[in-house]
């Protein structure tokens, strides 16, 4: 299943409860970016081919990691790139990106996705908690 970029978006914009669409893109286009440099061969491709375009090309291009973030630290990066972000809201905006990542990849996809990530990322995949 491929899943276009506004219904992607407005998934991200309701499960984030952003109030304006740009937030949900910016957020989207960021923990991406972020998670694609995580995300090696099958499984970043299988991935990519279920994202709107223009988002599977922000998976396939990523920012290149050095080595991989623990869940806390990708959170904190994601903050470091969004605008007036703190640690809680950015945890928030990487729950919004990667719950609805999670619906369009499907368990079986998520389950191999994960164990390229360190332990923890499951929580993030799950829908936004409030703190």
């Amino acid at each position: 299943m491929h899943m276009h970029w506004d219904a992607f978006v407005s998934a991200v914009q309701e499960r984030g409860e952003y109030p304006a669409q740009e937030e949900a893109e910016r957020s989207s286009r960021v923990v991406l970016g972020l998670l694609g440099a995580h995300l090696v061969g099958e499984v970043r491709a299988e991935l990519a081919a279920r994202l709107p375009e223009t988002l599977a090309l922000v998976l396939l291009n990523p920012l290149q990691a050095h080595e991989p973030l623990s869940p806390e630290r990708f959170v904190r990066a994601t903050a470091a790139w969004i605008e007036g972000a703190t640690e809680k809201t950015a945890t928030w905006d990487v729950s919004a990106v990667l719950s609805v990542v999670a619906d369009v990849a499907g368990e079986e996809l998520v389950r191999r996705l994960l164990l390229q990530l360190p332990p923890g990322y499951d929580l993030l995949f799950g829908r936004p908690q409030p703190t």
